[in-house]
C-alpha cells in the first residue's frame, strides 16, 4: 500500500513541475501598438510647386498610394498607423531629395508631406511637387 501511494505521489508531484514548467511563468502579454495619426487631406491631388513645401523635406517617393487602396491599407495595418481620412495620400519607400550641383534630383515621385516620421518606409498627409 505505501509503494501505491508514493507512486501516486510521484506521479502528481512530476505532473505539476511540467505544469510549472509550462506555465508562461507571469510574462506580461503584450498587445500590439495602433497609433493614430491626423491629417487633412488635400483638396485635390494636384501638383504643388517645391517652394510651396513647409513641413520638412521634400521627399523622393518609390510609389504614391491613397490610405484607402489595398497596398496602402496593408502597409498602414502592418505599421499598426491609423488615419482618419482614407483618401490621405502615403508615400512609400521615401528618401530625402538630394540636391547635386544645385539641381534637385529625383526619379521617382517627389512628394511634400505632413508626417515623415516612419523612418522612410511610408510619409503620411503627401502632396506631389515639381522640383
Amino acid at each position: 500500500m505505501f509503494s501505491r501511494v508514493s507512486t501516486v505521489a510521484f506521479y502528481a508531484l512530476s505532473a505539476f513541475a511540467i505544469l510549472a514548467a509550462a506555465t508562461p511563468g507571469g510574462q506580461p502579454t503584450t498587445h500590439p501598438v495602433t497609433t493614430t495619426v491626423t491629417v487633412t487631406a488635400p483638396a485635390t491631388t494636384s501638383t504643388e510647386p517645391a517652394s510651396s513645401c513647409s513641413t520638412g523635406p521634400i521627399q523622393c517617393c518609390e510609389d504614391t498610394e491613397t490610405a484607402g487602396s489595398a497596398k496602402g491599407a496593408d502597409l498602414l495595418g502592418l505599421l499598426g498607423i491609423v488615419v482618419q481620412d482614407i483618401n490621405v495620400l502615403l508615400g512609400v519607400t521615401c528618401s530625402p531629395v538630394t540636391i547635386i550641383g544645385g539641381v534637385s534630383t529625383c526619379n521617382a515621385q517627389a512628394v511634400c508631406c505632413e508626417d515623415n516620421s516612419w523612418g522612410g518606409l511610408v510619409s503620411i498627409g503627401c502632396v506631389p511637387v515639381t522640383l
